[in-house]
C-alpha cells in the first residue's frame, strides 16, 4: 500500500513537469528556511525547510510540496520529519474543482515508520474577492500507515479542508489552513495559522503556528503536537 500512495503521488508530480510543457501553463512557488520551535512529542529548537510548487491553466491546477524538519543535539537526532504532497485539481467552474490529493509522511518521533493517504473530492471556492478569499473542501479516500513495531495499518477516511486567505494591507496577509482526515481508526486534525509581511517583490518573513491533533496514538507518545515558526520565505 505505501508503494501505491507513492505512486500516485508520483503522477501527480510528472504531471507537473508534462503540463510545463503546454503553452500557457504559468509557474510559481516559495521556499522556506527558518527556526521552528517544537512542543509535544519533540520539545526543542530546530532548522526548517519548506518549498512547494504550483502549476496553473485556464481549466488544471497542479501543486507540489516538500517539507523537511530534522535536529541533532549532541550527536543524537532529536526531531526528524519529512513530508512529500502532490495534489491536481480540475476546474469545471470559476469557483467550482474536482481535487486528487496524495501525501506521504516519515515522522520518526510519532510512533509510525510512516504514514500515506491518498482522497479524490469536490472544492469550492466560497469568496474569491481581491483581499478575501475562502475555500473548502470535501473527499472520499484512504490512509495507509506502518507502525514502529512493523505493525500495518490500513483504513477508509473522510477529508475536511478549508483555506482562509485575508490580505490585511499590501505587504501583509493573514491564512489558516484547516484539515481533517477522519479515519475508522484514527483522526488526524491539523490547524496552521499564518501570517506574512513583504519585505521586497521576491522576500518575506512569515509567522506561523500549527497545532496537530491524532485521535489515537501508540503508547507513550502525546496526541498534540505544537510547532511556532519564525521564516524567511522567497517567492518566485
Amino acid at each position: 500500500m505505501k508503494r501505491a500512495g507513492l505512486a500516485i503521488l508520483g503522477g501527480f508530480l510528472a504531471a507537473d513537469t508534462a503540463v510545463a510543457q503546454e503553452i500557457g501553463s504559468q509557474w510559481n512557488g516559495e521556499a522556506e528556511l527558518g527556526i521552528v520551535s517544537t512542543e509535544g512529542n519533540t520539545e526543542t529548537q530546530t532548522i526548517s525547510a519548506k518549498g512547494k510548487v504550483v502549476n496553473e491553466r485556464a481549466k488544471w491546477k497542479h501543486q507540489a510540496g516538500l517539507e523537511a524538519l530534522n535536529t541533532e543535539d549532541n550527536d543524537t537526532t532529536t526531531a526528524e520529519r519529512y513530508t512529500l504532497s502532490g495534489k491536481t485539481s480540475y476546474k469545471f467552474t470559476a469557483r467550482s474543482y474536482l481535487f486528487g490529493i496524495a501525501t506521504y509522511e516519515d515522522d520518526r518521533f510519532s510512533g509510525y515508520d510512516w504514514r500515506a493517504s491518498e482522497a479524490v473530492g469536490y472544492g469550492r471556492r466560497v469568496i474569491a474577492e481581491k483581499n478575501l478569499e475562502l475555500e473548502l473542501e470535501a473527499g472520499l479516500g484512504a490512509r495507509q500507515s506502518k507502525l514502529d513495531d512493523g505493525t500495518d495499518e490500513d483504513e477508509g477516511l473522510v477529508r475536511l479542508f478549508g483555506f482562509l486567505g485575508w490580505k490585511i494591507s499590501d505587504t501583509s496577509k493573514f491564512t489558516e489552513e484547516l484539515s481533517s482526515e477522519i479515519g475508522e481508526k484514527a483522526t488526524i486534525s491539523k490547524s496552521v495559522t499564518g501570517l506574512k509581511s513583504q519585505i521586497n517583490s521576491s522576500l518575506a518573513m512569515k509567522i506561523s503556528y500549527m497545532v496537530k491533533h491524532v485521535s489515537e496514538v501508540p503508547a507513550s507518545i502525546k496526541k498534540v503536537d505544537r510547532e511556532t515558526a519564525v521564516t524567511l520565505v522567497y517567492g518566485f
